[in-house]
């Protein structure tokens, strides 16, 4: 198990669960390697520490055009986009060059590309990248990759699912994210994915987290940990400044003791 994608509706606060996965995995002795494959969320260095984010990996592969212009000619030769792999050999952490893999504090982070500009074009060979890097990609035993997917469920449109072990949903309280977790769960089963597992987030009370768990477990989706409403989280998040610290270490820490008991 050392390749973690973590995924849900958007504000649901995926990035935050990243975050202090990365923290729980590093206190337990593991190395961390953060993956930020979504696409429109630009905040993901700053709450894991770095000022800026590192050389998008898409760069790394000749930029998104020539990405695009691949992609076409795979398309036009009658490939499936599902079949089309921009990355043709393995990779180690060791093969990718610093300006694409930043680290500070024991944790590193590869961005794999953003949306930045108006009429940029189709996020597609983002997603293909992730998918193909993923696929590729050969941990360590001691190294553990999170993933912070796009909000939504597009990615799995994509493949990105098809090359990780075990998927984590961060529902908020509120009926979109139970849909948007409902929707997930029936596109993991479709690709065969049989870990994929709930963690809730933003939770005020005990009440709150028993009327999601109990509408999570009715459509057969397992809760396997509840991240409380926590101050420390909200302002940091509001500053645009790193989670510091443990912050909910304890709700984080009941996360990692299901997945790795």
């Amino acid at each position: 198990m050392n390749k973690i994608a973590v995924c849900g509706k958007g504000g649901s606060g995926k990035s935050v669960v990243v975050r202090l996965l990365a923290d729980g995995l590093q206190e337990r002795g593991r190395r961390v390697l953060v993956v930020d494959a979504d696409e429109s969320n630009t905040g993901l260095h700053r709450m894991l520490g770095f000022d800026n984010p590192p050389k998008p990996l898409t760069d790394l592969l000749g930029g998104k055009q020539k990405l695009e212009a691949q992609l076409e000619e795979a398309v036009r030769a009658g490939i499936p986009e599902m079949s089309v792999e921009l990355i043709h050999q393995e990779m180690q952490l060791a093969d990718i060059p610093p300006e694409f893999m930043f680290e500070t504090g024991g944790i590193r982070l590869i961005n794999i590309g953003k949306i930045l500009v108006a009429l940029e074009g189709c996020a597609c060979p983002m997603g293909i990248v992730s998918r193909s890097f993923l696929k590729k990609l050969r941990l360590e035993p001691d190294e553990i990759a999170v993933i912070d997917l796009e909000a939504g469920v597009e990615h799995f449109g994509r493949g990105v699912e098809t090359s990780i072990d075990c998927v984590l949903v961060v529902v908020e309280p509120s009926i979109d994210s139970l849909e948007v977790a409902e929707k997930i769960g029936e596109l993991s089963a479709q690709i065969e994915i049989a870990d994929v597992w709930v963690v809730l987030n933003k939770i005020a009370s005990d009440d709150i987290a028993d009327r999601l768990r109990n509408h999570l477990e009715e459509r057969d989706m397992t809760v396997i940990g509840v991240i409380h409403q926590n101050q420390e989280i909200f302002e940091s998040c509001l500053d645009g400044r790193p989670i510091r610290g443990r912050a909910a270490a304890e709700d984080i820490d009941q996360v990692l003791d299901f997945i790795f008991p």
